[in-house]
């Protein structure tokens, strides 16, 4: 299984990013600008609700904000099923706004389950039918280290979180996070996110992995 890393975003790869607000759609409309790049910074407590209230604003009550890790670009948060503990989707939380998108990228283009192209966001994400991952999470976790040996010469691989049609990977470095990839859970391809910055920190929210 040959991994490759895949380094850019593309613009419209961010365009394609649906801009979320609390409580409804944002200001800058469906396809509006989501990131102003502004000074100032929302801080982790308030980062954290809009995770959850991201997450409460889903039809049903079926999802969780997991973790929220901050960064020096953003903020990125997963959201997870409650109940079977598999990651519906990832977000990117501005850090001057507090604007939300989905995160571009695996959650965007690999995401078989809780696609952006079925229905509109905040309650109508578009779910569609998934089968099972061909690659395991050893495989995923396995192909990871490989890619950073290449890659990120040093670091190591965290055990992957598992989303529908891709897991995420945290990896480290004497013990401390440094950065995420995800891969691909049918290729194996591997996708590097360009996008945070530096590790600042991670607050565990305490939802089930699910593994």
């Amino acid at each position: 299984m040959r991994s490759r890393g895949l380094l850019i975003i593309g613009i419209g790869a961010i365009a394609a990013s649906l801009l979320l607000a609390v409580g409804g759609i944002g200001a800058g409309g469906m396809m509006g600008r989501a990131f102003g790049g502004g000074s100032g910074d929302i801080g982790m407590d308030r980062a954290v609700k809009i995770a959850q209230d991201t997450a409460a604003s889903y039809s049903g009550g079926s999802l969780v904000a997991d973790e929220v890790i901050e960064f020096t670009d953003n903020y990125y948060a997963s959201i997870r099923e409650k109940g079977t503990g598999i990651g519906a989707f990832e977000i990117l939380i501005d850090r001057a706004s507090g604007n939300v998108i989905r995160e571009p990228g695996p959650d965007m283009m690999w995401n078989a389950k809780y696609s952006m192209m079925g229905g509109g966001m905040m309650g109508g994400f578009g779910v569609n039918g998934s089968r099972s991952m061909t690659v395991t999470t050893q495989q995923a976790q396995d192909v990871a280290q490989r890619w950073l040996d290449a890659n990120q010469t040093g670091t190591s691989a965290k055990a992957p979180d598992s989303f529908y049609g891709f897991y995420t990977v945290d990896f480290q470095k004497a013990g401390r996070l440094v950065g995420m990839l995800s891969v691909n859970g049918y290729g194996g391809q591997v996708w590097y996110h360009s996008w945070h910055g530096t590790f600042i920190q991670v607050r565990d929210l305490g939802a089930s992995n699910g593994q």
